[in-house]
């Protein structure tokens, strides 16, 4: 997918992020270009498909990310590589940044960036359950690799930071418009309240969710980030892609984003998933109940992230809707039905 070209801000830091840069910045790591450059869908970093004037290593085209400036330091990002030069090992197909010069994470133009190799695939058929029954096998795997040692730099899922300090700074700039200020604030420490029983997310001990353990995970496992390659091709099934998310949480939270629908539909992929998830790893039933939490931290997570992008031109493009009454309005609405959904009995599967 080629992502719009945005309108040039150029107090942005992604201003002097031109095509020529980019190229140059592959050229300093041994790859050259031969001028056909493709802006890839991404919205916190830039990325980029390059063709080359010579394969490398077969590949004759790779994928050059460059991290947004000031998101993660370069332990995390060093971190996040190696999980996933650990998966590769394991033989879990995801795909992760090739080592140039001895190292993945290269400097130019102070830009951090890698490359990776440009690997094809379609959307998963998720209303397919042998489809699904496939992913739940990969993703056991990747959450064995994940279990075996903890991150050291990279953060957690909690509650603090996914939705105590975007909800602070959300108010204190002055981003929830004030005819619905009050009631988004009100909802928001209902939700908060809820979710604060659950010691995986506020750190406290002896709650709903006591020893269920933590996890390195992918960390954004929608469908996007997953790309099929048809049965009876080379490398056929799911192969894993974005691991810019990977942090530390329970293992549901790379299933439920996966699923869609009314609860009768949600419970029917959740248990196609969890049938190829136990062919390779328990599944702590207990994490079901932390599915509507999960849902609820990402929605007040997601508004500020969007307001906190605001200045980046790309995200006025492609969010139009953001920010106005209308939309906070929707966002009271989705997180008074949350709590509803918090309330009541979790998936069983």
């Amino acid at each position: 997918m080629t992502a719009p070209v945005p309108a040039t801000n150029p107090a942005h830091p992604y201003a002097t992020l031109t095509p020529d840069v980019v190229l140059d910045a592959l050229a300093a790591v041994g790859l050259y270009g031969d001028g056909r450059l493709t802006a890839l869908s991404s919205y916190e970093n830039r990325v980029y498909q390059v063709q080359l004037e010579d394969p490398h290593d077969g590949h004759s085209a790779v994928v050059a990310k460059f991290y947004r400036p000031g998101r993660w330091s370069e332990a995390q990002i060093l971190e996040e590589h190696a999980f996933s030069a650990e998966l590769t090992a394991a033989e879990v197909p995801a795909v992760g940044p090739l080592t140039l010069h001895g190292t993945t994470l290269h400097q130019h133009a102070g830009f951090a960036f890698s490359v990776s190799p440009r690997r094809g695939g379609r959307a998963p058929e998720l209303d397919d359950f042998e489809v699904l029954e496939w992913i739940g096998r990969f993703l056991a795997r990747i959450h064995t690799v994940g279990a075996a040692r903890p991150f050291v730099h990279r953060p957690a899922l909690d509650l603090q930071s996914f939705a105590i300090e975007p909800r602070d700074w959300l108010l204190a700039h002055d981003k929830v418009p004030l005819d619905v200020q009050s009631a988004w604030a009100a909802e928001c420490q209902k939700a908060i309240d809820l979710i604060a029983n659950y010691d995986l997310f506020s750190g406290a001990k002896g709650q709903k969710d006591s020893e269920i353990r933590s996890l390195r995970l992918h960390g954004d496992c929608h469908p996007g980030n997953i790309l099929w390659t048809p049965d009876g091709q080379p490398g056929a099934g799911p192969h894993f892609v974005d691991l810019d998310d990977a942090r530390s949480g329970p293992a549901v939270q790379d299933l439920w984003m996966l699923l869609s629908g009314d609860r009768a539909q949600r419970t029917a992929q959740l248990s196609a998933l969890l049938d190829g998830y136990e062919q390779v790893r328990d599944f702590d039933r207990r994490e079901l109940a932390l599915i509507e939490p999960l849902r609820t931290l990402r929605l007040i997570h997601y508004s500020a992230w969007l307001a906190r992008r605001w200045d980046d031109p790309i995200f006025p493009i492609n969010f139009p809707w953001f920010g106005s009454s209308d939309y906070w309005q929707g966002q009271v609405q989705m997180l008074q039905e949350q709590i509803e959904q918090m309330q009541e009995v979790p998936l069983v599967a």
